[in-house]
């Protein structure tokens, strides 16, 4: 099969008139030029070049195939320019996967920001509460919370992501403020029908009198006085800060997570994807009650 990369030899070879410069250009020596064209002369059964000590000259035939050499290696050198382009200027679809929440707390202020300084950049969010397979699904880079289980990712850290145990003042009034030891009589929101929580080094096994898989709906839930809820500080902050739900057993967190970006490979990261993950890693901060 003959080498394209040999076509686009002959063309240098021709349009600079020597073997010595085109060879040059190549980054060749001017014999491994020599033996290349004549390996194409061969595999073609045609005379491209008339060769003398002091000159060089094309034949007829290979004028003609000189003009398709040159064709093909402007083409070549027209898809090695876009491709550099791309790299230098973020442009296409960048997909993005978050957990619900995070995602409709703290993307969309950055989203909007990035599409505006780049707006070649297409971006599809998909929020879901799952375990997402970046490779399997098409996803460029993904919020992660909690600690890492997959060594083969690469990371970088966004911070660290609060709990803290919650309830209204109406709800206090009424029953109580518990200690640690009393949470297990203590009505409580949870996210399953059994759930441990534990403060500093009480454990308490727990059932729920509300059991919802949203943290938002939990955290209403507790403003309305259901019970005690442990919900991540971005949802219970601004409730806090107003006084509609009391931070319980001291301002140390329930509990920490660590909240990571994660993408597939370090090494030649689409400009979309590594401007996204500086513009992540610059504009997201999780807010504390």
């Amino acid at each position: 099969m003959i080498s394209p990369a040999d076509m686009v030899l002959f063309a240098a070879v021709v349009r600079e008139g020597s073997f010595s410069e085109a060879a040059r250009r190549q980054g060749i020596t001017k014999q491994t030029a020599s033996e290349r064209i004549k390996n194409l002369e061969t595999q073609l059964g045609v005379r491209l070049l008339e060769r003398t000590t002091r000159r060089l000259r094309v034949t007829q035939i290979g004028a003609t195939y000189f003009d398709r050499c040159s064709t093909i290696a402007t083409e070549i050198d027209e898809a090695n320019h876009e491709v550099q382009q791309q790299q230098a200027e973020p442009a296409g679809l960048l997909r993005i996967s978050s957990p619900t929440l995070y995602g409709r707390r703290y993307l969309a202020p950055v989203i909007s920001k990035f599409l505006s300084r780049h707006p070649l950049v297409r971006i599809e969010l998909v929020l879901a509460n799952r375990r997402i397979d970046l490779i399997e699904e098409g996803i460029d880079v993904a919020v992660h919370l909690g600690p890492l289980d997959d060594s083969s990712l690469v990371s970088r850290s966004l911070g660290e992501g609060p709990m803290f145990f919650v309830a209204s003042p109406g709800f206090l009034a009424k029953h109580g403020k518990p200690k640690a030891t009393e949470l297990e009589k203590t009505r409580c929101i949870g996210l399953s029908p059994f759930e441990v929580w534990q403060v500093g080094t009480v454990k308490a096994r727990l059932e729920p009198v509300l059991m919802v898989n949203d943290y938002e709906v939990a955290c209403d839930a507790a403003i309305e006085g259901v019970g005690v809820a442990r919900v991540p500080s971005l949802v219970c902050a601004d409730a806090v800060r107003s006084g509609k739900l009391k931070i319980l057993f001291g301002p140390k967190p329930a509990m920490v997570r660590p909240i990571s970006l994660i993408y597939p490979s370090r090494s030649n990261l689409p400009p979309k994807v590594r401007l996204f993950i500086d513009a992540m890693v610059a504009l997201t901060e999780p807010r504390r009650p």
